[in-house]
């Protein structure tokens, strides 16, 4: 089994704007530098600060491996590490591509196979910190 995928959101024309087999990023990750990824466990906030009610967003998964080195792990929100990518997309590293429809509350609605992954990754988190504090 292969690692976890990872998720970036952007807006369905910039996505249906790439070209060459690659994609470049949002206008977002162009003044940024890097193309932003979060895992399934952060993609909901993710989206709740950074595209609260957006409509017209496309969520993609990502095979990390895929990505090489050009795939950096890095503290941003409250030391939280986040995937940036510094390069082009290659398509060939795409696992999905989902509609991001809002929902009635205003609040953006994921596919179930990235809420369950949230759960899976949320549940290998919660026994690592516990059993850090039993080595301890």
């Amino acid at each position: 089994m292969g690692a976890a995928p990872i998720y970036h959101i952007c807006g369905r024309e910039e996505w249906e704007a790439r070209a060459g087999g690659r994609y470049g990023g949002s206008s977002q990750d162009a003044a940024d530098g890097f193309i932003h990824f979060s895992t399934a466990a952060q993609v909901e906030a993710s989206a709740a600060r950074h595209r609260a009610g957006q409509s017209g967003l496309v969520l993609l998964a990502v095979d990390p491996e895929a990505l090489g080195a050009a795939l950096k792990w890095e503290p941003s929100r409250r030391g939280e590490r986040f995937p940036h990518l510094y390069g082009e997309l290659p398509l060939a590293a795409l696992r999905g591509v989902w509609d991001l429809p809002l929902g009635p509350d205003s609040r953006h609605v994921f596919p179930a196979p990235v809420l369950k992954a949230a759960v899976l990754e949320a549940a290998v988190l919660e026994a690592a910190v516990l059993e850090a504090r039993v080595v301890e």
